[in-house]
């Protein structure tokens, strides 16, 4: 039982049914034999007075006392007197005491007494079953309360043990209220002792957490910052070093790409820096995604062009609620991995369709595709996808697809990888949720 309230509620309510029912068992046993008891020494009393009866009188062979009493009044062999419902022979054996006897259809508790001052011998029945029920009513009434209880038992335990974990449910409705970046302790002053050291463990492990995340993003932000200035600087001596030498020597070349891979690394990591929920929710708004895909595209279409790709926008005006510098990130990885994988003369799709709940921006490429070995890997941090391709030594750190990834759930959106509709390639599909 997944449930801590409703497992103490089954656990209290059966411990109780359980503790009623062997009380009640024994009250059941402890009654019925006050109750055998009490219809004996009533045996005894009937006794007493048949005992007392005149015996001459022929119309005393006859006497009716009821269908669940019989008596008989033997003298030796000879029947003196004996009720309406008592057969011709004798009850019981003619010993003293009380005993069990069937006749009439009906299971008869006896009791014989010897009267020595008359010789005679007085039996007196009465039917079990009646003194049973009789004796049952009487038990069930005083059970009844108790089980007719339960159900209010169980209610007032279940007030009580919802009160009880009201504290815990404040303490769940907190943390699930906290925002993705709110990393401040939590305060409860309804907090109870059982609560106190949960609250103080979860505390110190946000503590640690906030700890650790200042700490990255202290880092990224000031290795980013501080290395784009000598980077500016690296780019203009590499400028000035241009016009002294050839500018295709292999070495300059070499040199120049490792500066531009170190710039791409530095952007990328100020772009995954600033893709923080805070700043999403304070720029978010409403966007066309089909015009801005199209300025994307223009921008790099330099890039397409150097490689002479044939890249193609499809689709129509879509709204959607995002945050334009995180959306033109998002779109510039997405197309600058296609520009970046797909050979020369390759073809590029890029489409917005209208899914009815969903607008999907897809961009799919002829390049050599991704091995299936590797799709569940391409979002990782600095995870690059091995390829023969000479495309391949152009500026990359293996963080684009995982800004993506990133920029997508700020969204509350989702990205999918999926074979490309040309011969080979892929497809990376985000599906936003359309404006309502």
């Amino acid at each position: 039982m997944r449930s801590i309230r409703l497992f103490l509620i089954a656990s209290i309510v059966a411990t109780l049914i359980l503790f009623n029912f062997v009380a009640a068992l024994q009250g059941y046993q402890s009654s019925m034999n006050e109750a055998d008891i009490l219809f004996d020494n009533q045996m005894l009393d009937l006794a007493r007075l048949v005992s007392n009866l005149d015996v001459s009188n022929a119309s005393s062979k006859d006497l009716r006392l009821g269908n669940d009493l019989a008596f008989q009044i033997w003298s030796g062999e000879q029947l003196l007197a004996a009720s309406n419902n008592a057969p011709e022979q004798a009850l019981q054996n003619f010993n003293p005491g009380f005993e069990y006897t069937n006749f009439d259809g009906y299971r008869w508790r006896t009791f014989t007494r010897f009267e020595a001052p008359l010789n005679r011998w007085v039996i007196v029945a009465e039917r079990t079953d009646l003194r049973f029920v009789l004796a049952e009513n009487v038990v069930l009434q005083s059970i009844l309360p108790l089980l007719l209880g339960i159900p209010l038992v169980g209610l007032l335990i279940w007030v009580i043990v919802s009160h009880g974990l009201r504290p815990l449910q404040q303490l769940s409705s907190d943390l699930k209220n906290k925002g993705a970046s709110d990393l401040s302790p939590i305060l409860s002053a309804d907090s109870r002792i059982e609560l106190d050291q949960v609250i103080e463990s979860i505390n110190g492990f946000i503590q640690r957490l906030s700890t650790v995340m200042e700490r990255e993003k202290r880092f990224s932000a000031d290795a980013a910052h501080e290395l784009r200035t000598p980077m500016s600087a690296l780019k203009v001596q590499l400028h000035n070093l241009s016009k002294e030498i050839d500018a295709n020597d292999e070495s300059f070349l070499q040199l120049q790409q490792g500066v531009d891979r170190m710039q791409h690394l530095i952007e990328q990591l100020l772009s995954l820096y600033r893709a923080t929920p805070e700043q999403f929710a304070n720029n978010c708004k409403t966007l066309d995604l089909y015009k801005i895909t199209q300025d994307q595209l223009a921008d790099l279409y330099p890039n397409f062009e150097k490689k002479r790709q044939n890249i193609e926008l499809i689709g129509d005006s879509s709204d959607i609620e995002a945050d334009q510098f995180a959306l033109e990130t998002l779109l510039s990885n997405l197309l600058v991995n296609a520009n970046r994988y797909t050979p020369e003369g390759g073809e590029i799709v890029v489409g917005i369709h209208d899914l009815g709940d969903e607008i999907c921006l897809s961009v799919e490429d002829n390049g050599p595709g991704i091995p299936d070995s590797e799709k569940t890997r391409v979002f990782d941090r600095f995870y690059r996808v091995d390829s023969k391709d000479d495309s391949s030594r152009s500026p990359g750190c293996g963080l684009g697809l995982t800004i993506v990834s990133h920029i997508a759930e700020l969204h509350h959106a989702r990205v999918e990888l999926k074979d490309s509709s040309f011969a080979s390639g892929s497809a990376f599909c985000v599906y936003f949720k359309k404006k309502r």
